[in-house]
């Protein structure tokens, strides 16, 4: 179970607050402390007293019943903490042989403790990578990254082949459980039967043949669509 985390205006608090704010940011224009509180497993109290404190310093813009988004600042700040925990995943699995489920905590626990110079020497040791073990764009040193047109499995047409380019998933459990069942970044694969109302989803991937995956999961695998005419 995750701890609480420290919400006493420490640099590494403020840092996970920022790149949080980013994440949700994604899905709404303004994020609320609600969710900012589930997160970051706080209280909703303390968000509003971290994001009254950033405002002062310029990183978010927090309105009350409106929730908070980030400045121009705030949001260097997100993709700087962002590209530092992407290039120590990618480090962790190629360099070190970590597996794709044991990266996440490890690296949010490095990302505070390591130099800047350490993180870009990571970069050039690894050829400065577009995208992490998880399929995530890293950010580069301008906070620009490169976007991919991927869509869910869960939505991918029947008989159509895809490639698996993206997991987006927390749970470490059901990280493990794609690997385990062969579904993997790179792998080929077509949807063949999908039940009605988010049930089951039949796949086939070459040399692993047919096996049924939940709906859930198939949402969480981002894949990009093979065009055999190109």
């Amino acid at each position: 179970m995750k701890g609480r985390r420290d919400v006493s205006g420490s640099s590494q608090s403020v840092e996970d607050f920022l790149k949080a704010v980013y994440n949700l940011q994604r899905d709404s224009d303004r994020v609320s402390t609600n969710a900012l509180a589930d997160a970051l497993h706080i209280s909703a109290p303390a968000v509003t007293d971290m994001a009254q404190r950033l405002v002062e310093e310029g990183t978010v813009d927090y309105r009350k019943y409106r929730g908070v988004r980030l400045t121009e600042a705030g949001e260097r700040v997100a993709l700087q903490m962002l590209r530092r925990h992407r290039l120590i995943e990618t480090y962790l699995v190629q360099d070190l042989g970590y597996q794709l489920h044991e990266i996440h905590d490890e690296a949010e626990a490095l990302e505070h403790s390591v130099s800047d110079r350490f993180v870009e020497a990571i970069a050039r040791k690894l050829g400065e990578p577009s995208y992490d073990p998880h399929g995530d764009p890293i950010p580069n040193l301008e906070g620009i990254m490169q976007e991919r047109n991927l869509q869910p499995l869960s939505t991918l047409r029947l008989n159509s082949p895809a490639r698996i380019r993206r997991f987006v998933m927390d749970d470490p459990a059901m990280l493990q459980n794609t690997q385990e069942r062969g579904l993997m970044m790179g792998v080929t694969l077509e949807v063949l039967e999908r039940d009605p109302f988010d049930g089951p989803i039949t796949i086939r991937m070459g040399a692993e043949g047919r096996q049924t995956i939940g709906y859930k999961m198939a949402s969480s695998i981002l894949v990009e669509f093979i065009d055999h005419m190109c």
